[in-house]
């Protein structure tokens, strides 16, 4: 019988193997996929992950959390896409990772389950040098961590109904630091407790204790607002450290328009939003019309 666990599934390939064997012939491009398969189970075995499979070009691992997955991600890429190398200063090469966290089936030294499907969705919506990774394994992450991600997009999956939001692990060094939180998160005099948000007949409050609210046509979201531009689950809000973050994961974007009549178009990306205005999904939502969401953000 199988058995059930919850896991990062991790995918990372070369990307364009199929060129390599025609630029560099078999002996050498072959020599150069191997050292690739080394440098990624390597990383999986340093970050107390397991090896599941290798097909081909390609590594399947699993890790008991988010964290130590981001941590052997980055290091596969930096020995290998950072180098622009094979690793071993032969062939240049690149590679890009896929990863999400989820339940599992392990069965006769393999794993099987939607989470499975989903985390090779992430590769696949990877480019070179990418490590893509699914909005809920984001909200897995130690905060170290997520400060260095970003929403890239959102996309669907097999088996699933609604729409999974794609983030990007920023791995490299300089990019890293650029994304870090500067000292303005501390300052305890900018944070804010709270953000009200209104639709209609219904309020959702976000704060320490309730952290994120989804908004969108779908049923299941805690701000339900239909409409034909508007996706299944099309914004989320939530609070980072006393800032609160609106977050796209829509096809037609969000827009948020403060009480100066400011106006800010989001989509697939993050904006912070503070103070009293007017959310829109899909399109601009001016005050008092029927699909305006009012928030307004307390201290």
């Amino acid at each position: 019988m199988g058995k059930d666990m919850q896991v990062a599934i991790l995918f990372a390939d070369v990307v364009g193997s199929t060129q390599l064997y025609d630029e560099f012939g078999d002996t050498k491009a072959s020599e150069t996929v191997a050292h690739c398969l080394d440098v990624m189970k390597d990383a999986t075995h340093q970050f107390d992950g397991t090896v599941i499979k290798t097909i081909g070009d390609e590594v399947m691992s699993t890790f008991p959390t988010i964290d130590a997955a981001m941590a052997a991600a980055t290091q596969m890429q930096t020995r290998i896409s950072g180098n622009e190398m094979g690793g071993d200063g032969s062939i240049p090469v690149s590679i890009r990772i896929g990863c999400h966290f989820g339940p599992v089936v392990r069965e006769h030294n393999d794993i099987f389950g939607a989470a499975v499907h989903t985390a090779n969705r992430m590769t696949s919506q990877a480019k070179a040098r990418q490590i893509v990774i699914s909005g809920v394994s984001v909200e897995r992450m130690t905060e170290e961590w997520r400060a260095q991600t970003r929403q890239i997009d959102v996309a669907t999956v097999r088996g699933r109904i609604d729409e999974v939001a794609l983030y990007e692990l920023v791995w490299q060094p300089e990019e890293a630091t650029s994304m870090l939180p500067t000292i303005e998160w501390n300052d305890k005099s900018r944070k804010a407790n709270k953000i009200t948000l209104t639709f209609r007949d219904a309020t959702v409050v976000v704060n320490e204790r309730n952290k994120s609210i989804n908004m969108g046509r779908a049923d299941d979201n805690d701000l339900v607002v239909k409409g034909n531009l508007i996706s299944r689950i099309h914004a989320k809000v939530e609070m980072r450290r006393g800032k609160f973050m609106l977050v796209d994961q829509s096809t037609n974007g969000t827009f948020v328009q403060n009480v100066h009549g400011e106006e800010t178009f989001v989509r697939r990306d993050s904006t912070e939003i503070s103070g009293e205005g007017i959310i829109g999904l899909g399109r601009v939502a001016k005050p008092g019309t029927p699909l305006a969401i009012h928030f307004v953000c307390e201290e």
